[in-house]
């Protein structure tokens, strides 16, 4: 007979994404495989889960809230100078490495 379930706990999800060690291991760990959909929602995750949320992000990186929501949306095209500062504001940045085949 196996245990019953345990609801999931978001308050330690968010507490692990709010560390900048473990949010640049999810983020890497999704970019890896090169789906940008994914990573785009990994980004949206990190920013959910920082204190004030995507709001307090936006701020940070000197970016209006309306922008940085609708880059993250699910329709959203981030350019790339939107997700390098938001990265910088969640104490991230990108590296680039070869690639081993």
């Amino acid at each position: 007979m196996t245990a019953p379930s345990k609801a999931f706990d978001f308050q330690d999800r968010d507490n692990l994404l709010r560390d900048p060690e473990q949010a640049s291991l999810y983020l890497a760990e999704c970019l890896e495989d090169g789906d940008m959909e994914l990573f785009q929602e990994t980004l949206r995750n990190v920013a959910k889960a920082q204190e004030g949320g995507v709001r307090a992000v936006a701020e940070q990186a000197h970016l209006s809230r309306e922008n940085l929501y609708r880059a993250l949306s699910k329709n959203g095209k981030p350019q790339f100078e939107t997700i390098s500062k938001m990265l910088s504001a969640l104490g991230l940045k990108f590296t680039v490495t070869p690639a081993h085949r």
